[in-house]
């Protein structure tokens, strides 16, 4: 890799993953409809930033002119937007992979596309593994667009790569928090409501477990996935179930305001009746340790240490 895309370079996941491209010596080009000055990559240089709309072929295949390897990122993410916008959600997420597929064919460039746990869906059975069956809800359920979404950006992404020749590879991320997430994800806005002096709110009973993912080590896992494998898709997450209420008493104690209490929302009256829930997410991530040699390292203890420190320092953040 020398000559790098990052779609969706100005969010979460794409500002790290842009910070270690450069730290790596890469020629990177972030493509976002964000402004960058404004953004999570602001403080970042000797980056080229191409503003545009990943919907508009015409906006993409310019930007990856000239890429040797592309990281698709950009997407509606964040149960809110996809509950209140299920359309939108549906055109971004597909109409923009079609979009990057196409610049992809046309530079012969690799595509590592950046996909998540959600595809699953409910199977109940896990730890998932990377072949495992999809269980999904009704089709008028809006809840299940992001999953649906991502899910045929995967087989366009197959598909496409058989039928053009140019190589690609899938990772599937397991709740990546960490700096600079949005507090609409659950690790930062229980953060953020502490650091506030707000109890956190923990969602039916805190009963429903993830697996909470450092977002240096999903990075590294994506970087890895990219430079060594293709034709691939990869579980990147922690396999350490953690329930909700475990997460908010880490929380808690890392911010020293155990004193708060917590607050217990129901997600079917916030989201409305229709709304489910996926009450266990868990990985099986062996493939990519036997694969890339990766795993994830960093203990949730610690990862929500580095997460609180880096909010306490940016007021900007805490006062959004």
């Amino acid at each position: 890799m020398k000559n790098v895309v990052v779609t969706g370079g100005c969010g979460f996941i794409g500002s790290h993953l842009v910070e270690a491209l450069l730290k790596k010596g890469m020629n990177v080009t972030v493509f976002d409809k964000a402004d960058a000055k404004k953004s999570s990559i602001a403080h970042l240089k000797d980056v080229n930033v191409i503003r545009g709309d990943v919907t508009k072929e015409q906006d993409v295949l310019k930007a990856c002119k000239g890429a040797d390897t592309i990281f698709h990122l950009s997407a509606v993410v964040g149960v809110k937007n996809y509950v209140n916008d299920p359309l939108g959600t549906i055109d971004v997420n597909i109409i923009g992979t079609r979009n990057v597929v196409a610049a992809a064919t046309k530079e012969n460039a690799k595509l590592l596309f950046t996909s998540t746990s959600e595809i699953f869906g409910k199977n109940p059975k896990v730890p998932w593994k990377e072949e495992d069956d999809r269980v999904l809800g009704a089709t008028s359920v809006a809840r299940w667009t992001y999953s649906t979404s991502k899910s045929m950006c995967e087989h366009m992404i197959f598909s496409a790569s058989e039928k053009y020749g140019f190589p690609a590879t899938i990772v599937r991320y397991f709740n990546a928090y960490g700096p600079r997430q949005a507090p609409i994800f659950v690790v930062p806005a229980a953060i953020h409501r502490v650091l506030n002096g707000k109890p956190p709110i923990i969602y039916d009973g805190g009963k429903p477990t993830r697996c909470f993912t450092y977002v240096e080590d999903a990075i590294s896992g994506t970087i890895a996935a990219a430079e060594s494998a293709s034709g691939e898709a990869f579980n990147l997450g922690s396999m350490k179930e953690t329930n909700l209420n475990e997460l908010v008493k880490i929380i808690l104690k890392e911010t020293g305001r155990e004193d708060l209490g917590v607050e217990y929302v129901d997600t079917k009256k916030l989201y409305g009746a229709s709304y489910e829930d996926i009450p266990r997410r868990v990985p099986d991530a062996t493939k990519a340790k036997r694969v890339l040699g990766w795993s994830a390292t960093t203990p949730l203890s610690e990862g929500i240490r580095k997460t609180v420190a880096w909010c306490r320092e940016n007021r900007e953040w805490l006062n959004g």
